[in-house]
């Protein structure tokens, strides 16, 4: 139940030594490699799979600021001025498309939340606009359900996550970085506690720095090199649909459900502020980091015992460079969906939605999100390990600010003055 990606070929050989490593083909992983290498540093892009294969290819497609902590907002601004110019800077289409996005409350509680992000929005000239119940409706397909208002941001847009994360990787081998795809990195190479390189399956590639980027599986990789990332991992579930007449441009989301537009002309739904967290051994191991979050988020999670336990129990956590890894084993993440949430979703948009109810599945599908205990990333050099930098606990955001997040890594590696201040994505606030 994995969304078809389009495809990116592997480099057939091995680079002996580069500037820099790269740990994950996600969007994360493929916006650092791009910004590296156009920046003239010579880079190895390292996917224990596919590009783009696990929750880069998998998440909504929604590339916004709007409602975000206001520690990612100029992060988020960033990212968004290079999503409007990325088919340009590539050479390829990304899907994106500034379509705006609607935020539609049902209550005046979540209305008078919207109104006080609107004021820190307005602080950072963050066009948005708050619209009356009818004027919410009427934008949100006609909709018959009697919303209490809206806020809209129309400068916020959508990509095909399907699409843009290839697209970038190919536009980074272009710009001369080496793009490696089933080719897991096993451990790092480290002489006196410095990072001299990689080890992969299919050998050694020397190098003074390593970006960790590998999403779901990041805290693992972490974990066998001393590092403890707080990071657990959520499924969400999307479904796409097509036979759609009359629904709008605009991407809409309220307190259940979610849509957008999608380039083949149908959309993509999900069940809203509802997604599913695992009970697994590693549930308990960061019980006192996520006590405060599991508590907050309570409503919004569907909390579950699963063979999700059992099949996390038996992953080794401890390996060596000449071993097979878990990241061989396993080499594209692929959880089932939570029908129950899609079904759901499915109920809510045909029944508020006029323009749905003729709406035909056309397939769906699940991705694990790594999120973070305040849901913000981890942007960071590694002062444990000289010369690994994180770019990890993206939770659920990853898409939107990838570009971004990309390029804020690119400057760390490169030492030089960041567009964006990275203090709020440091490490050291979860010591």
């Amino acid at each position: 139940m994995a969304p078809k990606v389009t495809p990116v070929r592997s480099d057939e050989s091995l680079p002996e030594a580069v500037d820099v490593v790269i740990i994950g083909g996600g969007i994360i992983g493929v916006t650092t490699a791009f910004f590296l290498a156009r920046a003239g540093v010579s880079v190895a892009l390292c996917e224990k799979g596919v590009i783009g294969g696990e929750q880069s290819s998998r998440n909504w497609g929604w590339t916004r600021v709007m409602g975000r902590d206001e520690r990612e907002l100029p992060l988020g601004m960033s990212s968004l001025g290079l999503w409007r110019e990325m088919n340009e800077l590539t050479g390829r289409e990304t899907g994106f498309r500034q379509c705006g996005i609607l935020y539609a409350c049902d209550d005046q509680k979540q209305l008078d939340e919207f109104q006080d992000w609107k004021k820190i929005a307005d602080t950072y000239q963050i066009q948005t606009t708050l619209m009356d119940g009818a004027k919410t409706a009427e934008m949100a397909a006609g909709s018959q359900r009697m919303f209490k208002g809206g806020l809209f941001c129309a400068t916020d847009g959508r990509a095909e996550p399907t699409m843009a994360a290839p697209a970038i990787a190919e536009a980074a081998r272009e710009h001369g970085a080496a793009i490696l795809t089933n080719c897991a990195v096993r451990a790092l190479d480290r002489q006196g506690g410095q990072i001299s390189g990689v080890i992969t399956e299919r050998g050694r590639i020397k190098s003074s720095t390593v970006v960790l980027a590998g999403g779901a599986w990041s805290r693992l990789f972490g974990g066998n090199e001393g590092i403890n990332l707080p990071a657990l991992n959520v499924l969400g579930s999307v479904m796409r649909v097509d036979n759609v007449e009359g629904a709008p441009e605009e991407t809409v989301g309220g307190s259940d459900f979610a849509f957008r537009r999608n380039i083949q002309g149908g959309y993509n739904i999900s069940r809203r502020n509802a997604s599913v967290s695992e009970i697994t051994p590693d549930t308990f191991r960061q019980l006192r980091q996520f006590a405060g979050s599991y508590l907050k988020n309570r409503k919004e999670l569907r909390v579950r015992l699963s063979r999700a336990f059992l099949d996390e129990w038996k992953i080794e956590r401890h390996w060596t460079a000449d071993s097979v890894t878990p990241f061989e084993k396993t080499r594209t993440l692929d959880p089932e969906p939570s029908h129950g949430l899609l079904e759901e979703a499915a109920r809510i948009i045909k029944r508020d939605f006029p323009p749905f109810r003729t709406m035909r599945e056309v397939e769906r599908w699940g991705g694990m999100i790594d999120v973070t205990p305040d849901a913000v990333p981890i942007i960071d050099r590694a002062e444990q390990i000289p010369g690994l930098v994180l770019g990890v606990g993206f939770s659920g955001h990853g898409f939107g600010i990838g570009p971004g997040a990309g390029k804020l890594l690119s400057e760390i590696v490169r030492n030089v003055t960041t567009t964006v201040d990275p203090t709020p994505f440091s490490f050291k606030r979860f010591s």
